[in-house]
């Protein structure tokens, strides 16, 4: 069942109009993450992946993230056009995010883009910002799409839309 689509205003894109299978495409909008007072990466070089219904992901370069704040985290998942991922603890200080960012070591080819480029999860971060606008995460903890005003949902990832 696709779901109705919200309305889209003025200046934003439907997340129903994104292809699928998804795309990955140079991004230049400014990301930042910051947590306990650190800034966790800061770029304006990404790569966004664009998957109907989902909000942009975006995988930040490794040169833009902090020295010393990532370690590699237990487990692996599979994405049916990206291919393996491995996932990224955060450590700030005494504080560790548990399995909070993802990457494609070695990704199919219509992704290659993306190696050694790290996604992050919204939600577990103080903020998120896309150009200055806080993010909000996509829902249901499993996506990791960023939603910003500029995009019009529904959104994948909550209640109910398991079959999307």
């Amino acid at each position: 069942m696709t779901p109705e689509r919200d309305p889209v205003g003025p200046g934003q894109r439907s997340v129903w109009d994104f292809p699928r299978p998804a795309i990955a495409a140079p991004c230049d909008a400014h990301v930042r993450i910051e947590h306990h007072g650190v800034v966790i990466a800061e770029s304006r070089d990404c790569i966004c992946t664009f998957e109907t219904s989902h909000p942009p992901s975006y995988y930040i370069p490794p040169d833009a993230i902090a020295p010393g704040v990532l370690r590699r985290a237990q487990g692996s998942s599979f994405c049916e056009w990206k291919g393996a991922a491995v996932y990224w603890d955060v450590v700030v200080g005494n504080t560790v995010l548990p399995r909070v960012g993802w990457s494609y070591p070695s990704p199919t080819a219509g992704f290659a883009s993306l190696r050694d480029h790290i996604a992050f999860y919204a939600g577990p971060f103080d903020r998120c910002t896309v150009n200055g606008e806080t993010v909000l995460p996509q829902p249901g903890g499993f996506y990791g799409g960023w939603i910003t005003a500029g995009y019009a949902g529904p959104f994948k990832g909550g209640p109910g839309s398991m079959g999307w």
